[in-house]
């Protein structure tokens, strides 16, 4: 006989889950203008970020600060956009660089697989993303949402292996990071 699960087991599975419902929900949000010209620099603007968060919670080894980092990034981000002073990735490439040199001088660079491994991410998307807003526009679409959808394998492994950031982010970021790619590859 089979049991039917109960209302209350149904909800503590959804709570559970709450960074992919939330992922769900922030793609509601998104999906307006997420595959126009404008929609689709912003998204090449953003994914250094993702990974530039790793790298900065791979740095203070604060898992934890995962959230907190997410925030302050988002704020940059935002002031950055509404300023229009500074080019948006030149200033989160220069966050990363500093960072980097800072992991450099402390020997985090040479000792450190984790911070070695988040440094070769932050290159690899940041010239992912760099290209995709130099090249013709549809193909800057593609290499920007293959951009999200390999930040979002990213975010499956570190989720899988429970490392380097919160178990939450990884699985927000992992749900959110593909539904993106697939916007901007489906709803072109």
């Amino acid at each position: 006989v089979s049991e039917v699960p109960s209302r209350r087991s149904r909800w503590t599975a959804v709570l559970r889950r709450w960074p992919a419902a939330l992922a769900v929900g922030l793609l509601a949000v998104t999906t307006a203008g997420g595959s126009s010209a404008g929609g689709v620099t912003a998204l090449a603007e953003v994914l250094p970020l993702l990974s530039l968060l790793y790298l900065v919670v791979a740095k203070i080894q604060r898992r934890g600060a995962s959230w907190p980092v997410l925030l302050i990034l988002v704020v940059l981000y935002l002031v950055l956009r509404v300023l229009d002073v500074v080019a948006v990735p030149a200033v989160f490439a220069a966050v990363a660089l500093a960072v980097m040199v800072w992991g450099a001088v402390d020997g985090d660079l040479r000792r450190s697989g984790a911070f070695q491994v988040q440094a070769l991410g932050m290159i690899g998307f940041g010239a992912l993303a760099l290209a995709a807003l130099v090249v013709e526009p549809d193909l800057g679409r593609y290499l920007v949402a293959a951009g999200w959808f390999l930040h979002g394998l990213w975010d499956f492994v570190h989720l899988r292996r429970d490392t380097v950031v919160s178990r939450s982010y990884a699985e927000l970021c992992c749900v959110l990071d593909v539904l993106i790619a697939a916007q901007l590859v489906f709803l072109a």
